[in-house]
Order: C-alpha cells, then structure tokens, then sequence
C-alpha cells in the first residue's frame, strides 16, 4: 500500500464516522456503489450499511480492500482521479499557513446545500450547483495569496482534491481572485466571495468562461466557519 493509500486507509480508521468517509472517499473517486459492490464481490445492501454507520466500523481488512478497490477501478478508467490526488500531495509543506486554511468534509454536500449554509447570493452560473458536490473549502487572504504564493505552491491551496470552493476574504472587487483562477491550472468548483456585494466585471465574466458559479457572502468569517467545519 503506497502513501497515498495509507492516507486515506488512516483517515478512514480514525474517523468519528467511518463509513461516512468511505462514502465521501467513494464518491470523490467517482465510483457507484454498484461498481464497488462487483468489484468487492459483496452486496450493495452491505456497503450502503457501512456508508449509513448502520454496521460495525470496518475492520483493517475491510478499509485494506475498500482503498485498494478504488485504486483499481480508478486505474481500469486510465487512473485520472490518483493522479490529481498526487499531485495535490506532491507539494510538500505544512497544511496552514497565514493567508489559508483548508477544512475537508466528513461528507461531501451539493452545492446548493453549501450556498445555502453561508446565505450566499448567487452572482453567476447557479445551474450548476444543482448537480455539484463539495468534499470541502479553502478559506483565503486574497491579498496575501496573490502576492505570496508562488506558482508551484498553488496546489496546496486544494488539499486532496479540488471538488472545493474557495472562500476569499479581504477582497474589493473580487477582479484579483478570478484572475488568478483564470491563469491557473487546477479551478475550484466553487468561488465565494466574501463582503463584497458588487462585483467586478471581469470577475463575473471569468466565472462564466470558467463555468465556476460565484457567490458572494456577508457573514462574517468566524460565523461561516462555525457554519461549514461541524460537517
């Protein structure tokens, strides 16, 4: 088992809610519980019952196979979603720094559901939260980032995956952070901007080449926090 399975393999063991971190760990790699089931040679009954915590925690064979399992269905659709996994993990460094912080879910949760959470309004593209699915968020100093990270950094601000939205404070016009998103080559699902009621432009023009729905919040930061770090 190679770091990367040993990652997930351990955050599936110490979880409050195993199986709702196999669920999240299955639905980030885009697999069904069908194809699962198959693979596994068990019923979907029994894996809905480790998803729903309705069975007892798995055991380490249980996790060893699971994690293997999404390993080899990733690797039978050319391997894609391992890839990205690591190559958000091959920069290394600590997992906070000043201007960010990243909180993955326990669960994933649509996109409606996060734009509710934080009382968003919708600026642009809101047909696409219908069907998106968030596993957590990077909250920024825009500033900071804008003018601190380099470029080979960049991939930390997304953790595992970038199935995410980025929440940006410390922001005027909401043009600096759509610029940087348009240039760069891993996008966010998600962009928020918060404190920020009308927004630039260009920023808004950026978001529907992109595709990426934009949100603007007034909450404040330590209330939107409380809000999204119980899930």
């Amino acid at each position: 088992m190679d770091s990367l399975q040993e990652k997930i393999a351990g955050e599936i063991a110490l979880s409050e809610s195993p199986g709702s971190t196999m669920k999240k760990w299955r639905e980030l790699f885009g697999i069904s519980q069908v194809e699962l089931s198959k693979y596994l040679k068990i019923s979907t009954s029994t894996i809905s019952d480790y998803e729903g915590n309705r069975r007892m925690s798995p055991g380490v064979g249980v996790v060893k196979r699971f994690t293997n399992a999404l390993f080899e269905l990733d690797s039978q659709r050319g391997g894609e979603v391992v890839r990205n996994l690591e190559k958000f993990n091959s920069v290394k460094g600590k997992e906070e720094e000043p201007f960010y912080t990243l909180k993955d879910f326990s669960a994933p949760i649509s996109g409606v559901d996060f734009a509710r959470m934080i009382d968003a309004k919708i600026v642009v593209n809101p047909n696409y939260l219908d069907t998106m699915k968030l596993f957590g968020y990077t909250l920024l100093d825009s500033l900071k980032v804008i003018l601190e990270i380099s470029p080979s950094e960049y991939p930390k601000l997304f953790g595992t995956t970038n199935e995410r939205a980025f929440v940006f404070d410390q922001v005027s016009t909401g043009r600096s952070p759509m610029v940087v998103i348009r240039v760069a080559p891993i996008k966010p699902r998600i962009v928020v901007i918060r404190g920020v009621e009308n927004i630039d432009k260009l920023a808004i023009k950026i978001a529907q080449i992109e595709k990426i729905p934009l949100l603007t919040t007034k909450i404040e930061i330590e209330d939107l926090k409380a809000r999204l770090d119980h899930i």
